[in-house]
């Protein structure tokens, strides 16, 4: 799928996903997951092309002829299979919508959700070829009705950068993503983003680093968010007790589905620490997954959650994803994920497919 505009972090610069998506199909009914992994190994170990034997070689054959209770099971089917967290969650986010079919219920229900029934969207913006070019972005997303800008910074792209958007949009909700382009030796240069004001900064040290991220934290006035080295609710739970953050992002497929990040929802909440859903460039069924996600209770933050339109020109779903004028998503009601899957389209732009079946 290609995207309308590129999308660069500091991995990178993408301009169109590949992406696998899962079926998971039961007694003539289908529930849909999505696989976030990258084109590339950069944001984690994990790839499109290594999600593929994974599922069809070691998960598919755990899970199924293997008798569920309910979706919360499927997770512990992989368990044992070290890392591949995304390619994992693909599937599990898949048994999670279909038992949400089978009930006839919304996704967001089954998975105790609807607390929050319109969800406040933000936008994840990239690094762009120029300054003005980042701030006409900021312009257009704001008057679109967006709550919350984040843009993304690595190392010559930082504090200059935010000090012009400040001096553009001196109110606006702001955030700064690194995507662990900073080592601890850079505090001062992540001190300095303290006069801005900022929401938070988000994993600014390594994808595996939280010693150093507390470090951090205890010289910032402004809070770190925890993403990439936050894989499980054990984690999350270290990194609070050592005071690494004061926010953290769940995204379904980096801590392994639903079932996990339930759990990293319900420890965060415990402990007075806020979550949002974070985006990864998902087309409308991951998209949709989030959305779900993002009813529990504790995700008062705005997401990365945001419309269709922004990043593809036609959605796998039949109908887009859309972000009212006030920038909230307002929950389906339909069962499972609430969105029909364009099977034409799909199919025309498919480029691999494999039915595993039950032995």
């Amino acid at each position: 799928m290609p995207l309308v505009h590129f999308f660069q972090t500091s991995f990178g610069r993408t301009y169109t996903r590949d992406i696998v998506l899962v079926e998971v199909i039961s007694n003539g009914l289908s529930g849909w997951g999505e696989v976030t992994a990258g084109e590339n190994p950069f944001y984690n170990e994990e790839w499109t092309d290594s999600a593929w034997p994974i599922l069809r070689d070691y998960v598919a054959p755990r899970v199924l002829g293997h008798e569920f209770e309910c979706a919360a099971d499927v997770g512990g089917r992989s368990s044992h299979i070290r890392g591949h967290l995304m390619a994992r969650g693909g599937l599990e986010v898949a048994c999670w919508d279909l038992e949400a079919r089978q009930k006839g219920i919304p996704l967001y229900q089954a998975i105790g959700g609807g607390a929050i029934k319109e969800i406040a969207c933000g936008v994840s913006i990239g690094i762009q070829d120029s300054v003005d070019q980042l701030l006409s972005k900021i312009d257009t997303e704001l008057n679109a009705g967006y709550r919350r800008i984040k843009m993304k910074i690595a190392p010559g792209w930082d504090v200059e950068v935010i000090r012009a958007v400040r001096a553009r949009f001196p109110e606006v909700l702001l955030t700064a993503d690194a995507n662990s382009a900073y080592t601890l030796a850079d505090w001062q240069t992540l001190a300095a983003l303290d006069e801005f004001n900022l929401m938070m900064i988000e994993q600014p040290l390594a994808h595996d680093e939280i010693i150093d991220h507390a470090e951090l934290q205890a010289k910032l006035k402004t809070p770190i968010c925890l993403d990439e080295c936050i894989r499980s609710a054990h984690q999350a739970e270290q990194a609070i007790r050592m005071k690494a953050g004061r926010i953290i992002n769940i995204k379904l497929g980096r801590v392994g589905g639903f079932s996990e990040a339930i759990k990293v929802h319900n420890i965060c909440q415990a402990h007075g620490i806020p979550v949002w859903c974070g985006g990864m460039l998902e087309s409308g069924i991951g998209r949709a997954a989030n959305i779900a996600l993002s009813t529990l209770p504790n995700f008062i933050l705005p997401g990365d959650v945001s419309a269709s339109k922004r990043y593809w020109k036609r959605e796998v779903i039949t109908t887009p994803v859309e972000v009212s004028a006030h920038g909230t998503i307002t929950v389906s009601e339909e069962p499972g994920f609430g969105y029909g899957v364009d099977r034409a389209f799909l199919d025309s732009i498919t480029l691999r497919r494999e039915t595993i079946e039950k032995p």
